[in-house]
């Protein structure tokens, strides 16, 4: 494979031509817009052994978990297409007494060009989602591809290249270095899927241009299990969603809140689950075909540094604990113990550690969960209804599933992706991401004179003072029905006098 540092076009010509181009897509149909969606789900699908093979050598991921990225795709693509026409079309918005006689409505048009810087873990799903919306808006696209995966960014770079002309669609390869000079770029809108460092430096190059951004960036995920859970069930889908490509998902949970009577129980039923689900074999998880691994030995290192720490500190190890640099591997871990005074209750983990925490009261679920940034996934585990409309209610997060994990993202295209504050802004998937990459735009068209049409402009008469005076004085409120109504006979007023 040739060094994409080297390989990579200059990046200002490159933006120039993406940026005329886009001026043209602006007339496109959504026909063609849904014509280029289509043909990229059809790229996409062509390169699957190729998307396989480097999903098995960069995590040691299973056929089926990388299917299920090119699920997401398909779904979303699909949905896409299908919708995209009644997307386009002008909506028309109710009247107002203030504008009776004129025609309002909203029209979506695209902004321009757009980035996405796109992380690893899941390369192809985070890569291309995002663009759908820019594609269908009518924008001009770049993605960056994270050198953490570069044989997911080379699969996605021949993906596109079949599917697009490279003023269209670009894909361009590289590390840091590049993200920085395409940051320097006035791009219209930028995606960031990632960390919250380089989440920074994003909203501050988007501000030099004033480009509008979509940012998610995790967090720590807190799990809420109430005293009322059904326990057997709450561990197996938890134990399933820490694990999930080795813990490294954003929406992964981070900690485990647990009801002091349960804790015990619950510990327990975790470490069956996770026993049934990663080592069916009996002959430990390192040997699970279904326990991928670290991306690389920097993460790994974090991440055991993290578990050392904590260990350091007074947790104890209920489930797990094994780690081998050598393999990236690190066991499905389960921590009880734990305080806040540790690293690892302070940082995302992004591995396939839980940590395990007791709580008596409610009030001290809430108190906790506060003492960190507003998460990006928050999951409830109860069947008390009660319990879990109190959970909701007092806490907040981008998004929540009850009793499930992980099964918000990706799997509904009516749903908004995205995070709260620091762990992210703005929303992705479906309609979703068409807004973000469109600029609603309102129009007002004026229609045939109602009374004066002299009467708004100066030098100001009595009577529109006295009409001014009194809508200040008092609500104005008029139903809807008799401002469509009024607005019918001023159009047909209208039009007998040749408005």
């Amino acid at each position: 494979m040739n060094d994409p540092l080297h390989t990579a076009p200059p990046l200002q010509p490159l933006f120039e031509r993406l940026a005329l181009k886009s001026h043209e897509l602006v007339s496109t149909t959504a026909e063609q817009r849904a014509e280029k969606i289509r043909r990229l789900l059809k790229s996409v699908m062509d390169a699957r052994p190729q998307i396989l093979e480097a999903g098995r050598k960069e995590l040691k991921l299973q056929d089926m978990d990388i299917d299920m990225q090119l699920l997401m795709v398909k779904t979303e693509c699909e949905f896409v297409a299908r919708n995209l026409g009644k997307w386009m079309g002008r909506h028309p918005v109710k009247g107002s007494l203030m504008s009776l006689g004129k025609k309002s409505y909203v029209q979506y048009e695209p902004k321009g060009v757009v980035l996405n810087l796109a992380t690893w873990n899941a390369p192809i799903a985070i890569g291309l989602v995002p663009l759908l919306g820019a594609i269908a808006a009518g924008n001009t696209c770049v993605l960056k591809p994270s050198e953490l995966a570069p044989l997911s960014a080379q699969v996605l770079a021949e993906i596109v290249a079949k599917a697009f002309p490279s003023d269209e669609f670009a894909v361009i390869q590289g590390g840091p270095e590049v993200a920085s000079e395409l940051l320097k770029l006035p791009f219209n809108h930028i995606f960031f899927i990632g960390g919250h460092a380089v989440g920074r430096l994003v909203m501050r190059a988007a501000a030099e241009h004033f480009a509008s951004v979509t940012l998610e960036m995790g967090g720590k995920n807190p799990t809420i299990i109430d005293a009322s859970a059904d326990l057997a069930d709450s561990a197996r889908k938890i134990a399933w969603g820490r694990v999930a490509n080795c813990g490294q998902v954003c929406l992964a949970p981070d900690y485990a809140l647990v009801h002091e009577s349960i804790q015990g129980p619950f510990v327990e039923s975790l470490g069956k689950a996770l026993h049934a689900l990663y080592d069916a074999s009996g002959e430990g998880f390192r040997q699970s075909p279904e326990v991928p691994r670290i991306v690389n030995r920097r993460h790994f290192d974090r991440i055991k540094a993290l578990l050392d720490d904590a260990l350091a500190k007074g947790a104890t190890v209920a489930v797990g604990g094994q780690t081998d640099a050598d393999d990236l591997f690190i066991a499905p871990t389960v921590l009880t113990g734990v305080t806040e005074d540790m690293r690892i209750m302070q940082e995302e983990i992004f591995g396939p550690i839980l940590c395990v925490l007791p709580w008596q009261k409610r009030g001290e679920v809430i108190a906790t969960i506060r003492k960190r940034p507003k998460p990006l996934g928050l999951y409830i585990f109860a069947k008390d209804r009660e319990a879990i409309d109190w959970f909701l209610t007092h806490t907040t997060s981008g998004s929540t599933v009850v009793n499930h994990n992980l099964i918000q993202s990706g799997t509904n295209p009516h749903l908004p992706f995205g995070g709260v504050n620091s762990s992210g802004t703005g929303r992705i998937g479906g309609h979703f991401s068409f807004l973000e990459c469109s600029n609603t735009r309102a129009v007002v068209e004026e229609g045939p004179p109602v009374g004066d049409p002299g009467l708004m402009f100066p030098p100001y008469s009595d009577k529109y003072k006295k009409m001014i005076g009194q809508m200040m004085g008092k609500e104005i409120k008029m139903p809807d029905a008799a401002i469509k109504a009024i607005n019918g006979v001023i159009r047909v007023m209208g039009s007998l006098r040749g408005h």
